[in-house]
């Protein structure tokens, strides 16, 4: 078997790869046996055909293409093993090259290698943690919040008042257009707390069961949906029910209510609830901050650019679920800032760069620094998805699997580095 190696550019490699016409030999045997026990031929048994029959039957070429695909399988791996130095990622593109009859097969192997990576400082930087403050006003709004939740509500023949929930239909116009899932009915709408458009409640005051308001709101800045976002947008409304909320007195009763004994101890419970929010925002900006300085300090080789494109196409399905979760469609999303997938993918390959390098960076210190997830870790973390899926079976299956198994080797590693990293470079 001759092998040639080239080396690509952006840390990639060749091989051309070629079996000489008794090596391939072999390979032809099986690859006529296997297709002749999918190929039904009047008087022949399954896996029976002569190899001369079997050729004309379905023409010599499908059977030599499915030859190949068996050496391939089979050679792959020695191949790579023997010629191919660092750690290759991704899967291989394969190119059947040469195939005829009575002659040697080729195929060209091209393989995406991870690239060489030089830590520099990784420790000590002594990065400080940014600390975070809980105010009364935080305490007080979240208690508000879920007295709000808790409230009784009693079906009113008046006018909406402030803290009233109205009930509506509402459809949205732009320019007088309707807007694209610009329609919605009976939607609750509470009275005192901001809608989709800011000050739309407040238009509510005043009406009643039956009325129809029309006004014109400006949409957030910030809104996702960027061909509204500041744009003036034109409601109709229709108000179908107007509801008395009864709120209940914040007091140890209340308190009672949530399964907590005394309203100070509720507040407590909220402090802590809010300092353990906000401290989780705050050490992803710090942890953030110190990946960008290691970054810095370490020297890459050439990344392969399957990895960033993979990565970018990550970075694209967290972005569209997002736009899902605030009730969105993704098409519209793209529509709305004037861009195809393809162009929000350009855009995004800098940061995807930058998480790759921190992937390849977390490997590094792993290596040298021999970390790595224990089986008893990895058992765990199974055993735990296994109570959460009891209950679906395709998912405990795939549970079992080699394939899961790594990749949760992976990622409890790579959650121990960056523990590591934090407890080295992070200070109070």
């Amino acid at each position: 078997m001759k092998v040639e190696k080239k080396d690509l550019k952006k840390s990639q490699i060749e091989l051309i790869v070629e079996l000489s016409v008794e090596e391939f030999k072999p390979y032809i045997q099986k690859g006529a046996e296997v297709i002749s026990k999918e190929v039904k031929i009047d008087g022949f048994r399954p896996g029976k055909v002569p190899y001369e029959v079997l050729k004309k039957k379905i023409g010599e070429m499908s059977i030599l293409e499915e030859s190949a695909r068996i050496a391939i399988n089979k050679t792959l791996g020695e191949v790579i093993a023997k010629h191919v130095e660092g750690q290759p990622v991704g899967q291989p593109k394969i190119d059947i090259t040469k195939i005829a009859p009575n002659n040697p097969m080729e195929f060209k192997v091209t393989l995406d290698i991870l690239p060489e990576v030089v830590l520099g400082v990784y420790k000590d930087l002594k990065i400080k943690r940014k600390k975070i403050e809980v105010t009364k006003q935080d305490i007080e709004k979240m208690l508000t919040d879920l007295q709000s939740m808790r409230a009784s509500e009693k079906a009113v023949e008046r006018e909406i008042k402030d803290t009233d929930k109205a009930l509506v239909d509402i459809q949205m116009f732009s320019d007088g257009i309707p807007l694209e899932d610009g329609q919605s009915k009976d939607t609750a709408i509470m009275i005192g707390k901001d809608y989709v458009v800011p000050g739309f409640d407040k238009q509510l005051l005043g009406a009643k069961k039956g009325d129809k308001k029309e006004f014109s709101l400006p949409y957030p800045k910030e809104h996702y949906m960027k061909n509204l976002a500041g744009k003036m947008v034109e409601f109709k409304v229709i108000i179908k029910g107007v509801f008395k909320r009864e709120m209940p007195e914040i007091d140890d009763k209340f308190a009672e209510s949530m399964g907590i004994k005394k309203l100070d101890e509720l507040k407590k419970n909220i402090e802590q609830n809010i300092v353990m929010h906000k401290q989780q925002e705050m050490d992803k900006i710090t942890e953030k901050e110190m990946f960008e300085k290691i970054i810095n300090k370490t020297k890459f080789g050439d990344i392969p650019e399957n990895l960033i494109k993979n990565e970018a196409q990550n970075m694209m399905r967290e972005i569209e679920q997002g736009v899902l979760e605030q009730g969105g469609k993704f098409e519209d999303y793209l529509s709305s800032i004037k861009k195809t997938h393809d162009q929000m993918v350009l855009e995004l390959l800098p940061d995807a760069v930058r998480r790759v390098k921190a992937s390849l960076l977390i490997r590094e210190v792993s290596i040298k620094e021999k970390i790595e997830a224990t089986k008893e870790d990895v058992q765990k973390n199974i055993e735990e998805m296994k109570k959460k899926y009891k209950d679906n079976k395709e998912a405990v299956i795939q549970l079992n699997s080699p394939e899961y198994q790594a990749y949760i080797l992976n990622v409890l590693t790579s959650q121990k580095v960056v523990d590591k990293l934090k407890e080295w470079n992070i200070v109070e």
